[in-house]
């Protein structure tokens, strides 16, 4: 199934020295929510094998994940026993506390290097200042970092500074994370601001003096247990449980499997790092990414662990300058350790052991994003880097199989009608032959329902209605087909007698019948025709005629007497929206947590809206959402099924809540968020698509300012204006001489619509598609790698 074993000596030796603790690759800007990370020269060579081959003498690589980059302290634990090894000691010594907590201690005065003030984050303006501090409470508990609020008196906007004294790799680090969450921000040099902020650089305005960054302070760590100091160490100190199965060992009371490690950052606080295995890691991360409770499909996480697992292989020492591999978050992925595991989860990790994604013989930068809303991008389109395997495709199956398990079918054969004033009497028809109305045809036609109602049929059908009604059939006269008469006999089926006479009086009469052949009326019949025209059931001619003395067709009979019927909801017909069908079952959403499955008849009458209209059908998909109306037999067969369109469609990724969006933003806000982008141009005044990727996203958006424009290009779209995705269309709101006051972006999908579609996945899978198939969907030209 995955090929050769060709080159199977270079990748066991590859892996081997992969595995080697000392071994981290250079850093480089990531993640599944960031950049593509450039490929590296010969950082795995992965031959392909076959299914369950598993390579001979490999090693599983570990990985650093960082738990915590910036901390003042750090609390260790375990319920069992508490290990700990310094500096890198391959021995671990028990200790005698199961709790611990970790401090950094300042060993040597701080030195000074004048030549770096370090960094801080700048983000785009608010319109107001309680915007902006609304986002300064959100960037605070994204970053636990300080938040000074600033005013800008070109852009009249309202910013924000976050942070002091961050190196540059820090700085950019908490950067991708405020764009993760749809936060703008940008680097600036606090030397630079200090020159900005002070025109006499030797103080401010407070007196303060601007200091340059200390460079690497020097610190020790310092361990506590109930008070007491149980140790000091000026290198790494790393923990570990007597028995992780039981007992694992926590940080801040999370447990974790593998060891955590926890060292003085050069910023003399503390980084916190969890180290473990690469498919602990990978346990760690799948259940956290894809929902097993809300997108519950095996294939779908066999998918998902096999993408973690090569992002990981191919990422690993992404942030080595910082002493570890990875990030928890969004950032590279989103890892909550051995608490946030499910049993489902696990089971895919476990049956795709050691299986990663492979290009040309190395592991594929494997991006995914949340909903793709219907397609996928060229990666050059949204990170400015073209990879040949992160291609834009369709988020669907092939369309020969797309939707073939999802159709339901019927024997019975449509109706032989070409007239369009008869189309919607079809279903009518249908509603009253599944109540078991008399000499209704099998297959209705044109000829058919527009000749004259023969008053035996009438008579039939109006002891059908009073058997429906709990009524006594009425009697009838030789005029019965006729709207008068017809008019006075199905309200007494209905009711028992004729209310109209009761609750009408003559002005009411005479109000309701406005046709223009209302005198032609005999007076014992006028009210109940009064009646049936105000409630909408019986419908004039187009020459506003009721024509009292001819005969009524069939197909205005049988119309009048459906409306009322269903009105009065005597014809049982209930509404529900649908899961995916299966076989020829109909699947109904239900309130109380378990699905309804009702068995579908060969036989069902099929109606499908198609524009305006409701229209028999042989055949009709279901999706899942579609808002159905059905009818069930005595045996509890679905007789009758009427189909609505989803409205989110059928690509694969319409599970999601965020299939569909949309979002009203002020040019206030708009400038507020891109001024500081767009500076020069004057105040924005509208925003214009300029072009659009493979898969219609917006790769260029021009600004159009009141003295120029810019343009914004690539994936910061999305994050600078903080919209859900970029795959969207953008419609105006105008003031009453024509100016633009607001813009409505509609979009789809949710993330940067690169590479795998998580939710798409679950939807392939619904659909029978094996995790070979959707890999191969999302991921051009890749092979599957058994790499130990």
């Amino acid at each position: 199934m995955y090929g050769s074993l060709t080159k199977k000596l270079s990748v066991a030796l590859i892996i081997q020295l992969l595995g080697a603790p000392g071994l981290l690759f250079a850093q480089q800007e990531g993640g599944v929510g960031g950049r593509p990370r450039t490929v590296q020269p010969e950082l795995v060579t992965a031959a392909p094998v076959s299914r369950g081959e598993q390579m001979p003498d490999m090693t599983e690589p570990t990985i650093r994940v960082a738990l915590a980059t910036s901390v003042p302290s750090a609390v260790i634990s375990t319920t069992g026993r508490l290990l700990n090894g310094r500096g890198g000691s391959p021995t671990m010594v028990a200790l005698e506390a199961a709790r611990v907590r970790i401090e950094p201690r300042r060993l040597s005065p701080r030195s000074f290097d004048s030549g770096q003030d370090g960094y801080q984050l700048a983000l785009a303006g608010a319109a107001t200042r309680e915007e902006a501090e609304e986002t300064g409470q959100e960037v605070k508990r994204l970053t636990g970092e300080g938040v000074q609020i600033t005013f800008d008196s070109e852009t009249k906007s309202w910013g924000l500074l976050v942070g002091k004294g961050l190196s540059q790799p820090e700085a950019e680090e908490m950067r991708a994370r405020l764009e993760d969450s749809g936060l703008d921000a940008s680097l600036v040099s606090q030397s630079t601001k200090a020159r900005a902020l002070n025109a006499q650089p030797a103080t401010n305005s407070k007196g303060v003096r601007f200091a340059s960054r200390p460079s690497y302070p020097s610190r020790e760590l310092i361990a506590r247990a109930a008070k007491a100091n149980l140790f000091s160490s000026s290198a790494p100190v790393t923990f570990a449980s007597d028995n992780e199965t039981t007992a694992p060992v926590r940080y801040n009371d999370r447990p974790y499997r593998g060891r955590i490690e926890v060292f003085a950052n050069t910023r003399g606080t503390l980084t916190v790092v969890n180290e473990l295995g690469l498919e602990d890691y990978v346990r760690g991360v799948v259940a956290n990414e894809l929902s097993p409770y809300s997108f519950p499909a095996l294939e779908a996480f066999k998918a998902q662990a096999i993408a973690a697992r090569t992002y990981a292989l191919k990422n690993r020492g992404q942030f080595m300058s910082q002493g570890f591999d990875l990030l928890p978050t969004t950032r590279s992925q989103v890892y909550r350790g051995l608490s946030s595991e499910n049993p489902l989860a696990t089971r895919a990790v476990d049956e795709t052991r050691g299986l990663i994604l492979s290009y040309a013989g190395e592991p594929i930068n494997a991006l995914y994003t949340s909903t793709c809303g219907g397609r996928t991008e060229h990666s050059e389109n949204i990170f400015n880097e073209a990879l040949p395997y992160l291609r834009g495709h369709e988020c669907a199956a092939d369309s020969s199989r797309a939707f073939t398990q999802f159709t339901l079918k019927t024997t019975r054969e449509p109706a032989d009608v070409r007239e369009e004033k008869h189309v919607s009497l079809l279903r009518e028809v249908a509603l009253l032959a599944v109540e078991n109305f008399g000499l209704l045809r099998t297959r209705v036609s044109d000829s058919w329902l527009a000749a004259d109602a023969p008053v035996g049929e009438v008579r039939s059908w109006l002891a059908s209605i009073a058997r429906l009604a709990r009524q006594t059939a009425p009697s009838v006269t030789e005029e019965v087909n006729r709207p008068p008469a017809f008019a006075t006999a199905l309200t007494t089926a209905v009711f028992g007698e004729n209310r109209a006479d009761t609750l009408l009086n003559t002005a009411d009469v005479e109000y309701f019948l406005a046709t223009r052949d209302a005198t032609d009326v005999p007076a014992a019949h006028r009210a109940s025709l009064a009646m049936l025209l105000r409630d909408g059931h019986l419908s004039v001619y187009p020459d506003a005629t009721l024509r009292p003395r001819e005969p009524l067709s069939r197909g205005r009979i049988l119309r009048t007497i459906s409306r009322l019927l269903e009105s009065r909801n005597m014809l049982p017909l209930q509404k529900a929206l649908t899961r995916p069908a299966t076989g020829q079952q109909l699947i109904l959403r239900s309130g109380r947590g378990k699905d309804l499955i009702l068995r579908v008849s060969p036989e069902v009458f099929l109606f499908r809206q198609i524009g305006e209209g409701l229209y028999p059908v042989r055949s009709v998909v279901l999706v899942g959402g579609e808002p159905v109306v059905y009818h069930l037999n005595s045996t509890g067969e679905v007789d009758f099924l009427e189909v609505r369109p989803a409205p989110d469609g059928a690509a694969a990724d319409r599970f999601s809540q965020y299939a569909n969006w949309t979002k009203q933003m002020s040019l206030g806000a708009i400038q507020a968020r891109l001024g500081r982008r767009a500076a020069g141009i004057g105040s924005i005044v509208n925003l214009r698509v300029a072009a659009r990727g493979s898969s219609q996203r917006v790769t260029d958006l021009e600004i159009v300012g009141t003295h120029g424009t810019a343009h914004l290009r690539g994936g910061k779209i999305r994050s600078a204006l903080g919209l859900r995705e970029q795959l969207f269309v953008i419609e105006r709101v105008y003031d009453d001489v024509g100016r633009v006051q607001a813009l409505i972006f509609t979009g789809r999908g949710l993330g940067h619509g690169v590479g795998l579609c998580q939710v798409g996945a679950y939807g392939l899978a619904r659909q029978g598609q094996t995790f070979e198939e959707i890999l191969k969907t999302y991921y051009a030209g890749i092979e599957l790698s058994r790499l130990y």
